[in-house]
């Protein structure tokens, strides 16, 4: 197939690469031509152009740009392609694109691969980045069936994981596991930064190793990525917080009382929680 990537970024390049791979032609789209440039030199895609035209001649077109810019770039996106051409996105918040969206093109289907790194741009992307890796769908009561298929196809020959559930639900479960722990890791690395005692300060930053590499990754990522969950995912991402008080302020008060038994319990529940989540 012809297939169209807007936006040629982490997400966007490695998925240029693995369609690449697979026989399919790929037509890239990015705002800077030096962007351009590097993913047809790195083969991330076949052709690759500032002109949104080039993208007349997909059969389907992923739009891999920040949150912000999916619907305003679908907008003009729209004026170029045959209404046949399917359209899906990756962005990590569903419910507002997905509502703006399915009334002005009929073969859309929300979507978001659970996969990347810390790094960003064409240069960071990698071949293989969604094998095993969850991607959800987030298709409507609208969304025509042809179009489903052709994205789970897709999807499937990356060897990603395929999930399906409705918008709202989407963004609730990515605020507890995705957009919550980048707040919680950013206030992590505020709280040790916010040490006064400068000697203290330096050992820490010395002693820190792979728990503290570990629970402070995220929040050390992309900052516009995180302002743009907190906005699109505002409501979902403040009951996540309030949850996530609640617990804190609980095991505080245990700590406070030095009712040990009870922390450990906490813990235990807690250890053997995580599993459910990661292996």
């Amino acid at each position: 197939m012809n297939i169209g990537i807007l936006g040629l970024g982490l997400i966007g390049g490695s998925l240029g690469y693995d369609l690449r791979s697979q026989g399919h032609h790929v037509l890239g789209v990015s705002r800077r031509s030096s962007t351009c440039e590097t993913a047809i030199a790195l083969g991330s895609v076949d052709e690759a152009s500032v002109d949104m035209s080039l993208l007349a001649a997909a059969e389907v077109v992923f739009i891999c740009t920040p949150i912000a810019l999916i619907i305003p770039q679908l907008q003009q996106l729209i004026h170029y392609l045959p209404v046949t051409t399917v359209i899906t996105d990756v962005g990590s918040v569903k419910t507002p694109i997905v509502q703006a969206i399915a009334p002005l093109w009929e073969n859309f289907i929300g979507g978001h691969p659970m996969a990347g790194t810390t790094d960003s741009g064409i240069e960071a992307a990698q071949r293989h980045l969604f094998v095993g890796r969850p991607y959800v769908l987030t298709p409507d009561s609208t969304t025509p069936k042809t179009a489903i298929s052709l994205v789970e196809e897709i999807v499937r020959s990356l060897g990603a994981n395929l999930y399906y559930c409705p918008p709202e639900q989407h963004d609730r479960a990515v605020s507890l596991i995705s957009h919550l722990p980048v707040m919680i890791s950013s206030s992590l690395i505020a709280t040790c930064m916010g040490e006064t005692d400068h000697q203290v300060l330096q050992l820490a930053q010395n002693l820190a190793s792979s728990g503290f590499r570990d629970t402070s990754r995220v929040g050390g990522g992309n900052p516009e990525l995180g302002v743009m969950m907190a906005q699109y995912n505002r409501q979902a991402l403040l009951n996540s917080l309030q949850q996530y008080r609640q617990n804190l302020d609980e095991l505080t008060h245990l700590i406070e009382q030095s009712d040990w038994t009870a922390l450990k319990l906490k813990l235990q529940s807690t250890g053997k929680a995580r599993p459910k989540f990661v292996e």
